[in-house]
């Protein structure tokens, strides 16, 4: 049982993710399809690329022409220019979006966030999401209405293409197709496959096989770098006391607190997609009895909720088991443990951030 601090210099009671049943309206789900606060000042004059890396640098000039060209592209089909071609007129459709291919930590999020900033239209005319936030979009609008709603369209930005799952790889393959044919550009990253050679590393090959009738429409560039594919899985903190983490959340101005098993729970009464408004106007997440997550459907909720946190760059203080605990060695040697590494790394990246939170 945690005792709640009655001290006079308590400022405010903490809010409770779970009391929050957030419901969004279509045009905000797509109107938030923009690079998230991490990535919101980047830009390609930003990007400090390896000088021993030349493929980084030719990556920011081609990313920049092909920015470039989006300015004049007619979004709504018709007359639509061939990108990668000097010759539009004359030359045979080519491709019409861009793979960025490389490893961990050469800045490929970096480079797609600088692409959507440079792209020169308003930005309701393009969209930045993971390949997550976009089947969530469908799961929420539906596809048709998703289909009429993109297709308007200059650019669409897909980060972490994830193709460790055949049914949702084929549902935004699909819908991709009815872009494309509207005329919309496309740019993309992704992970590589479960059990793959090289894992981690260059995804093309998987990529394209992967959206099969879409891949003609893909130009591969590949960003050379520093390979971190056999990096270990951060240290994550130590956990706090109950006590310690109720206290901070009494402390902190705008912060939540709930007990983990709780907000679990709650996770599967809310839609994925609205996960987002679930941290609205949120400083601080603190949470009790962190413990392992029971089971799969559960665990790709959280990682949704890590994503999200992440991006916003909110602190999460916890006490319970450390995050590096939360998913069983099943899970993580599952098809699914690139997403449960990103969860692990990122909440432990905000639990770094945390620390301020708890008084010395």
């Amino acid at each position: 049982m945690v005792t709640v601090p009655t001290s006079p210099i308590t400022e405010a009671v903490p809010l409770s993710l779970c009391a929050r049943e957030p419901h969004v309206p279509a045009d905000r789900l797509v109107a938030e399809m923009v690079p998230p606060p991490r990535f919101d000042s980047v830009r390609f004059e930003t990007y400090v690329p390896d000088p021993n890396q030349p493929s980084q640098t030719e990556a920011v000039k081609v990313l920049g022409d092909f920015a470039a060209g989006l300015g004049t592209a007619h979004p709504a089909g018709g007359n639509k220019r061939r990108w990668f071609a000097r010759k539009a007129a004359a030359a045979p459709a080519g491709p019409r979006g861009v793979y960025l291919d490389g490893g961990y930590g050469v800045g490929k999020t970096h480079l797609l966030a600088s692409l959507w900033h440079a792209t020169p239209a308003e930005p309701s005319l393009k969209a930045f999401g993971t390949f997550v936030e976009l089947t969530n979009l469908v799961g929420a609008l539906g596809f048709q209405q998703t289909v009429q709603t993109l297709s308007g369209h200059r650019l669409l930005c897909i980060d972490e293409f994830e193709l460790d799952d055949p049914g949702d790889t084929v549902l935004v393959s699909t819908l991709l197709g009815r872009l494309v044919d509207a005329g919309v550009a496309l740019a993309a990253t992704s992970n590589t496959l479960p059990g793959k050679l090289g894992e981690g590393r260059f995804a093309a090959a998987d990529f394209l096989r992967e959206i099969q009738g879409l891949s003609a429409h893909f130009r591969p560039l590949r960003i050379d770098g520093e390979d971190y594919r056999h990096r270990g899985l951060p240290e994550a903190p130590p956990p706090y006391s109950d006590e310690q983490v109720t206290k901070a959340a009494y402390a902190t101005k705008d912060a939540s607190l709930d007990d983990f098993p709780n907000l679990l729970e709650h996770l599967a009464k809310v839609h994925p997609s609205r996960y987002g408004a679930l941290t609205d106007g949120l400083r601080a997440v603190c949470l009790t009895d962190v413990r392992p997550v029971p089971d799969q459907s559960t665990a790709l909720r959280l990682v949704v909720l890590a994503d999200r946190l992440y991006d916003r760059e909110v602190p999460v203080l916890a006490s319970g088991l450390p995050f590096d605990k939360l998913f069983s060695d099943e899970m993580l040697n599952g098809g699914y443990r690139k997403k449960y590494f990103r969860a692990i790394s990122r909440l432990t990246a905000l639990a770094r951030d945390a620390k301020t939170l708890v008084a010395q």
